[in-house]
């Protein structure tokens, strides 16, 4: 009923609508209306209330809910069907959750704070409430399951355009980092459950450092990761950008996943490698390997060549970049 009551004041936006108008269009009360409008000023909201006129909506914060991201939304199906959270744990944890319930394809789980945020390796990726943007794509493509991995390079190429609407330039570090000014500003992480030749569901977490300040990281990640209000001196409109970034996505997964052709988004990520012709650290369960990055193949792995003059493509595995500021962005 409160987001009900938010679209008919988004409907009406600076002007009045009356108590009566609401009640008569909602089939419920007066005194609701009144207790769901106070619910809406605590979230941010900002609602004249003037007797014998009604509501006037003046201002709308920028959170992540249905209501806010769906005023630029243009997707078939990526994020119409959306889950917003004040606080999880993880927002992938919560859509593995609905997805093992049969969340439909295109799910989106947002939330305002992670705390306890997942990165790559078991990582643990920094969440702090409103100031980033913190969600996960469920996704049921139909396709091998040694297919999957590839999905990531899609989210990386989807960010990369998505900032490019926002006059930002950024790198990818494959295979799923996006760089800003030699530090991490944004992660991604997918994960699958399915049998040996069918998938059952992906989930695709994305955390993007939005308006993070220098303190809300650990000291010891200060120097490897970075916002976008920190390299740029400006606040990000968060609601905007994952609407932009919803909208890219889809277009990038349908071109892979009905037309199987990943080409344009590893197009992208190789145009904005931050990778190739880099000295890099190949890091695989214990063992480390130098090489030089050479490419990314049109299958969007990455190729390599090995101190004795060998040529390998590398399928997955931990990448450490060599020789920025003395030392390897994670």
């Amino acid at each position: 009923m409160k987001d009900k009551i938010l679209h008919l004041l988004k409907e009406n936006e600076g002007n009045f609508i009356s108590g009566q108008t609401i009640s008569e269009k909602l089939n419920v009360s007066r005194t609701a209306i009144w207790k769901y409008i106070n619910i809406l000023k605590k979230e941010g909201y900002h609602i004249d209330s003037i007797s014998k006129k009604g509501y006037k909506l003046t201002f709308s914060p920028d959170i992540l809910s249905f209501e806010e991201i769906s005023e630029n939304l243009t997707t078939k199906y990526i994020g119409k069907n959306l889950f917003y959270f004040e606080s999880l744990d993880s927002t992938n944890t919560k859509a593995k959750e609905l997805a093992s319930k049969d969340a439909t394809h295109g799910t989106v789980v947002i939330s305002e704070e992670q705390t306890s945020g997942k990165g790559r390796l078991g990582r643990v990726f920094v969440s702090p409430k409103r100031k980033g943007i913190w969600m996960s794509i469920i996704m049921r493509p139909d396709m091998e399951p040694l297919k999957v991995p590839k999905i990531t390079q899609v989210g990386a190429a989807a960010l990369v355009k998505t900032f490019e609407n926002f006059n930002i330039k950024v790198q990818v570090k494959w295979p799923n980092d996006i760089i800003l000014n030699n530090k991490k500003l944004c992660g991604i992480l997918t994960e699958m459950s399915g049998e040996l030749n069918k998938v059952s569901y992906v989930v695709m977490g994305i955390g993007i450092n939005a308006n993070l300040d220098k303190e809300d990281f650990p000291e010891d990640l200060r120097d490897k990761a970075t916002s976008i209000s920190i390299e740029t001196g400006n606040y990000i409109k968060r609601k905007e950008f994952v609407s932009i970034l919803m909208n890219t996505f889809e277009k990038l997964y349908e071109e892979f996943v009905e037309e199987d052709n990943i080409k344009t988004s590893v197009s992208i990520c190789r145009d904005h490698s931050i990778l190739i012709g880099k000295e890099i650290k190949i890091i695989n369960r214990n063992e480390e390997i130098f090489a030089k990055a050479l490419d990314l193949d049109e299958n969007g792995e990455l190729v390599v060549e090995f101190k004795d003059g060998s040529v390998h493509k590398i399928f997955s595995g931990e990448v450490s970049i060599r020789g920025i500021n003395g030392s390897y962005t994670p």
